[in-house]
């Protein structure tokens, strides 16, 4: 049976997902409207840069299982290590393989599914019964 804590991680870590597809939802739409297909490539590309690097740092850091808390402060450094570097990557790799025909659009993306993080604990009720 898991803890208590786990299952209110892995509640948050549902809506921090759902919000960040709403926001890419919503971008790939206005991109659309407003730059047509180059426009909703653009948004796509910079939320996948911004969302792949946020799954790798979940998954790495083993915050949706009950581990030992003695060994945190190392998989933290290493989550983020690895989540910067695969961020710099996706970054080099979209510019050079598919650049992106509109920047605005694809900085937009990224800077706002990276927002979304900070904005989600607004979409978690103060006394959660999970």
């Amino acid at each position: 049976m898991q803890r208590y804590e786990t299952q209110r991680r892995r509640a948050y870590i549902v809506r921090l997902i759902i919000a960040q597809l709403i926001v890419t939802l919503v971008g790939m739409i206005a991109g659309y409207l407003f730059g047509q297909a180059a426009g909703l490539l653009s948004v796509l590309l910079g939320a996948l840069v911004a969302f792949l690097p946020q799954v790798f740092f979940i998954q790495r850091m083993g915050v949706l299982r009950s581990t030992r808390p003695s060994q945190a402060a190392m998989r933290l450094f290493r989550a983020e290590a690895g989540k910067f570097g695969l961020t710099v990557a996706l970054f080099v790799a979209v510019f050079v393989i598919v650049p992106p025909s509109n920047p605005t659009f694809f900085f937009y993306a990224y800077v706002a599914v990276v927002l979304t993080h900070w904005l989600t604990p607004w979409l978690i009720p103060k006394k959660a019964n999970v």
